[in-house]
């Protein structure tokens, strides 16, 4: 494919909040020799987004395309080995992008977190990308890499050790904001999925049957508690509903594989509070987002959050700059021994560092392709990236370090 398409990578959505971060991020990492082009709706916002870019974006090829027109997609994902989009939210525009790639035997990258569409993906999608070898790879953001790398990492730490994994437990300290896009794309998965289908803990598995404890110890966390493996009050995490579901899936994937996790794996998640009033942070962060959630599931709350920030806004690239995250998981292996990994970055998740994880993510798919893991499908960033994205991100300036 190398030989016939005419770029490595196109970065789809370049025009949105997200989408011009990721140009100006391959402006300034992308390998010499990359050949890269970014695409829209608009070619005059295009030329504004690589003027904008800098010097590293001045020779870069325009390309208009529009999710609604279908030939405009197929021409565009024909001429490129890799396909990055940023253009949410993805229930609405991301189908034909990936029917795209699918027939044309593009590998794929986004940055989604929307779990239902990613089902409806794997249904129509998984078996023919599967056995062509087209890697399609949703959730390649904050949702859900440190959650899903870091989870294969212990994993893997603990079988080597001689011990397969009981359960990770992922605990999360975050500052930073959201940008216009993502609360689109979080309305649009409330309004066009059931609460049935949300609330389905194995929602991206194959159909494998599950054993009454692993249902049990993967029930989405609903209160606040002290957690004694941390020693610190932890509560239901924001993202929680989407990192659980794309880790179990990973398990699932690798099982197939003849990698299974552990024989009755599970995988849960929280945020997490220091001390002063920790105990006050994690009750009243927890009625907040029952709140939210509770709106969210209303026509009229969507709209009131939806009208907060448009599409296209988001924080200061100051406010953006000022923000991190910090997520310390813990496995526990078959023999009571325990792992740890911390996986941090200086930069707000939701953004700078989505960011940093969804390029190299894309230029992982094309950069390294002898040294991924096997197989295509509608995958996972464990499953289609793993270690090859752990040490991209590592030398990218992330922290991941497993203890």
């Amino acid at each position: 494919m190398a030989g016939t398409r005419d770029f490595d990578v196109i970065l789809f959505g370049a025009t949105g909040f997200t989408g011009r971060q990721t140009v100006e991020y391959f402006a300034r990492h992308a390998p010499p020799g990359l050949r890269w082009a970014i695409a829209a709706r608009n070619r005059a916002k295009l030329e504004l987004v690589r003027a904008e870019a800098g010097p590293g974006a001045s020779a870069v090829e325009l390309i208009t395309a529009d999710s609604r027109d279908q030939q405009s997609v197929d021409a565009m994902v024909a001429r490129t080995r890799v396909l990055l989009s940023t253009a949410g939210p993805f229930a609405l525009y991301g189908t034909p992008i990936v029917d795209a790639c699918v027939r044309l035997g593009t590998h794929y990258a986004d940055i989604t977190g929307e779990t239902t569409w990613v089902r409806d993906l794997i249904d129509r999608y998984h078996a023919k990308a599967s056995a062509d070898g087209t890697r399609i790879v949703p959730f390649c953001g904050f949702d859900s890499v440190p959650a899903d790398i870091g989870s294969l990492l212990l994993v893997r730490a603990l079988r080597e050790a001689g011990t397969p994994c009981t359960d990770v437990r992922a605990y999360y300290r975050m500052t930073g904001g959201l940008n216009g896009g993502t609360i689109a794309s979080i309305a649009n998965a409330y309004a066009s999925a059931s609460g049935k289908r949300l609330s389905d803990l194995f929602l991206l598995d194959p159909p494998v049957a599950h054993s009454a404890t692993q249902s049990e110890k993967s029930e989405d966390v609903r209160a606040p508690f002290f957690d004694e493996r941390v020693n610190s009050w932890v509560g239901p995490f924001l993202m929680a509903v989407v990192n659980t579901r794309v880790v179990r899936r990973s398990a699932a994937l690798l099982a197939e594989r003849g990698e299974p996790y552990g024989s009755e794996f599970t995988y849960q998640e929280y945020a997490r509070y220091g001390q002063p009033l920790a105990a006050a942070k994690a009750i009243v962060t927890t009625a907040v987002f029952g709140l939210v959630d509770a709106g969210m599931r209303t026509s009229l709350g969507r709209e009131l959050f939806t009208s907060m920030l448009k599409p296209g806004a988001g924080p200061s690239g100051e406010a953006m700059d000022k923000g991190s995250f910090r997520t310390d998981l813990v496995a526990t292996g078959e023999d009571g021994r325990t792992l740890r990994c911390t996986i941090k970055h200086r930069g707000d998740p939701g953004n700078r560092a989505t960011v940093r994880f969804l390029c190299e993510s894309a230029l992982a798919l094309a950069l390294d392709a002898d040294s991924l893991p096997p197989g295509g499908g509608v995958l996972t960033p464990a499953t289609a990236l793993g270690d090859v994205l752990a040490g991209r991100l590592r030398d990218a300036g992330v922290t991941i370090a497993v203890e």
